[in-house]
């Protein structure tokens, strides 16, 4: 039985039961629960050390390692809110973030320190960089924060750490939102600790498990892999990889159990010819990020016939909200299934009463997994996290009189509908996000970019339908004021300088300006993405240079 309350305690009961199982794998590295717990307390207690207060922030921008595992674990327990920042994001992105929150800490290792030093002097609340391993400089003498080594850092007296309870903050995860810079969740103890539980239990995960961590640790999934396992007493594989086939060597290598990824990337590993090994351990494979073709499933399932293939639907805002059991998947594979346990899934409609089955609504979620809200961001809030209608979710009607205090529901923005069995369906989003490679991307975060390289005049992103990134990110751009072309070749060298791969414009089509506006004097994206789809579709030549083609380096995102 695990009575953890508060993330920290993932750990600290799991040592307590088998100090020598192994918690993490890191390469030829192996660490067990004893060591995982005391270098989580040596966090803490440097945190401490350096003055942090409770619920500053704590960023990490490192490569899967065991550091950075440890950070986040060490944070919790100190009492401050940790950041976990993409390794693919370039300085520019971590700077804004570092910002955006008034991240106090930064953990780092030394040639990302080298990349980011040009940004730090933008961050006013930066007080102290912690460096991993190698050779690091000093900072500047106008720099207002100071230089520490890791073993310096872990090797710091033990002071107590600060009161924590299981609804205080514990983390922000950086999600990009329908418009602008990416959105802060923050989420709380309860929140990771409810998911990590519910997900542990519906994939049956335990003791003998070995989950691989291939996705970001910065994804809610990706964590998600940490929390499910330190829950069971299972073992985690560290994994940083740079083509498909190094997961399925890892996957062979390491006996995995249990794998989750997004469909991208699933996608690439069907086209590869699998050990037979693997299907003699995996018990599972999990979908998250968006909807697994069809194919793709079908193609995993012939490839590891004793996998269970659990398929899911999540947002960041409330973690976890769906699975489809395996044994549902033949009957209805296009269903991202019911709601996971101690969730509520309701489908409501524009005056917050119930839809009938088959009924289109938008998907809300109720329960312990859903967050406190996005950092910094009022408006935002508001309009995702709102109190739930009188007399939904099991609440008394307002003639009953109910509660005083209203519970907060994630209204996710997404439409769905509810079959007569009770299984959901995916429709679609009602604002104007693309998910491409299981990433979330804006139109405008992509725009922004666009508009700093000064290569275009006006410019337009949008998402189109991809059989395998999900969303392929077009865009569509005029010449800069005195230029007679638009230069795409260059404007995509400086995306891909300035961009994550998976951020970078699949496509980059010229047109001659101004681009078409709707009533309110905005530049009709709609309007646009319907124009150049009718294009494509009837195979009518493009106007300016033809689509580019997709990187190998944006294909492995």
């Amino acid at each position: 039985m695990n009575d953890s309350s508060l993330l920290s305690d993932l750990v600290r009961v799991a040592a307590g039961r088998k100090p020598e199982a192994v918690a993490l794998t890191h390469g030829n590295q192996h660490l067990d629960y004893g060591s995982l717990q005391a270098l989580v307390e040596a966090v803490a207690r440097g945190l401490v050390a350096l003055g942090l207060q409770r619920a500053e922030r704590v960023a990490v921008y490192l490569e899967k390692r065991p550091e950075m595992v440890a950070t986040c674990f060490g944070s919790a327990a100190a009492g401050t809110v940790f950041v976990p920042l993409n390794p693919l994001l370039k300085p520019d992105q971590v700077g804004y973030i570092l910002r955006d929150c008034g991240v106090r800490l930064l953990v780092t290792s030394p040639d990302r320190l080298a990349l980011l030093q040009p940004v730090l002097a933008s961050c006013p609340q930066l007080r102290h960089v912690v460096v991993t391993g190698g050779e690091i400089e000093s900072a500047s003498a106008t720099a207002a924060w100071t230089t520490t080594r890791w073993q310096d850092f872990v090797d710091a007296p033990a002071r107590p750490p600060h009161r924590v309870i299981d609804t205080d903050m514990l983390a922000i995860l950086y999600t990009s939102g329908s418009t602008g810079r990416p959105k802060g969740v923050v989420l709380s103890h309860r929140n990771m600790v409810a998911g990590a539980k519910s997900v542990a239990g519906y994939l049956g995960n335990h003791a003998g498990d070995t989950l691989l961590a291939a996705l970001p640790l910065s994804f809610d999934a990706g964590f998600s892999q940490l929390t499910t396992a330190f829950h069971s007493g299972a073992r985690v594989v560290l994994l940083n990889y740079l083509l498909p086939r190094d997961v399925l060597k890892a996957m062979e290598r390491e006996k995995v159990t249990g794998l989750t990824a997004v469909p991208p990337l699933y996608i690439q590993l069907t086209a590869l010819d699998w050990p037979k090994a693997i299907d003699g351990h995996l018990r599972y494979f999990a979908n998250t990020g968006g909807r697994m073709p069809r194919e793709t499933l079908n193609a995993l399932r012939l490839r590891a016939p004793s996998a269970r293939p659990f398929l899911m639907y999540g947002l960041t805002e409330a973690f976890r909200s769906t699975y489809l059991p395996p044994e549902e998947v033949d009957r209805r594979p296009d269903s991202i299934g019911r709601a996971i346990p101690n969730a509520e899934i309701l489908v409501l409609r524009e005056d917050g009463t119930e839809c009938a089955p088959d009924e289109p609504g938008e998907l809300v979620h109720r329960g312990a997994l859903v967050g406190l809200g996005y950092w910094g961001d009022a408006e935002k809030t508001a309009e995702r996290y709102r109190p739930l209608p009188a007399g939904i979710g099991g609440r008394p009607s307002e003639e009953e009189g109910g509660l005083v205090l209203p519970e907060i529901a994630v209204f996710s923005g997404d439409t769905v509908r509810r079959d007569a069995e009770g299984y959901l369906y995916f429709i679609g989003r009602r604002d104007e996000m693309m998910k491409t490679s299981g990433y979330r991307v804006s139109p405008t975060e992509v725009e922004e970019v666009l508009y700093g390289t000064k290569l275009v005049g006006e410019c337009v992103a949008f998402g189109v339908d991809h059989p395998s990134l999900g969303h392929a990110i077009q865009v569509i751009a005029t010449a800069p004021d005195g230029s007679a072309a638009l230069d795409t070749a260059r404007l995509l060298t400086e995306c891909k300088r300035l961009m994550p791969a998976y951020m970078v414009p699949h496509g980059l089509q010229a047109m001659h300006g101004p681009l078409p506006r709707n009533p309110n004097g905005k530049i009709d994206r709609k309007l646009l993405a319907t124009q150049w789809l009718e294009r494509r579709d009837s195979e009518a030549p493009a106007v300016g240079p033809s689509r580019t083609e997709p990187t190998a380096e944006a294909a492995r995102a």
